[in-house]
């Protein structure tokens, strides 16, 4: 589904991402992984048309979208709940999201507000709320019911569960399972590189801008020795 390959993203003078590079076969779920300042952001922003790279290729089924920008990313099926959250604070929960409502590229409405807010039945409670009246994990909440109501093929996860209370991370962590449940591709950046490695399919892992690591989560998970080199852990 998704292909991206020999990246090449500068901020300035800051060569960020070096050759860097990843594979999304679709109906699965790839974790990305780093610690901080190692990439992970620069290249979903980049994959999704924020950052333009200075060399490589992004391939969406194939087809070459590289530097494309966002909303044409966004109509190729392609959902994101950016690090941050990105919610309108002075729109209402409900207006959230019925402003993102779509049919997926193949027509489908799956994901209508009744299913998202049966996922998430704290947002039925503050339907009429600003979404600046929120807390962080309601907000958090949103941003993942907004991205879904999109009907995306690919759902990205940049850093869902941060600054959260535990029990919302639980909470959040459930709803992760359940998307890839069915059959929505996910692409998922946390901290908490054990969670990731338990919802995902493969992983990968990022060190100064190039992969160093990959291969299936389970057995990422078992090479205790790898992520304490890559990961500090």
């Amino acid at each position: 589904m998704l292909a991206v390959a020999e990246l090449n993203t500068y901020y300035g003078d800051s060569h960020v991402l070096r050759g860097a590079g990843l594979e999304l076969p679709e109906g699965t779920s790839l974790g990305l992984l780093g610690r901080n300042g190692m990439g992970k952001t620069t290249l979903i922003r980049t994959l999704m048309g924020y950052v333009r790279p200075a060399s490589g290729r992004v391939a969406w089924q194939g087809r070459d979208v590289t530097g494309w920008a966002p909303e044409r990313m966004a109509r190729l099926g392609i959902g994101y709940v950016p690090e941050g959250r990105g919610i309108f604070p002075n729109l209402s929960v409900r207006e959230n999201l019925v402003m993102s409502a779509r049919a997926g590229v193949d027509g489908r409405r799956d994901w209508t507000e009744a299913r998202v807010l049966d996922t998430f039945p704290r947002l039925a409670e503050r339907l009429g709320h600003g979404g600046g009246q929120l807390s962080g994990g309601e907000q958090q909440m949103l941003a993942i019911g907004r991205a879904l109501m999109t009907n995306p093929r690919l759902l990205i996860l940049d850093e869902a569960t941060e600054g959260l209370a535990p029990l919302i991370v639980a909470e959040i962590w459930r709803v992760i399972a359940a998307i890839g449940g069915t059959g929505i591709s996910t692409l998922i950046v946390d901290r908490d590189y054990r969670k990731v490695l338990a919802h995902t399919d493969r992983a990968v892992v990022l060190e100064k801008g190039q992969v160093v690591l990959a291969g299936p989560s389970d057995s990422l998970a078992e090479d205790g020795a790898a992520l304490a080199r890559f990961l500090g852990v």
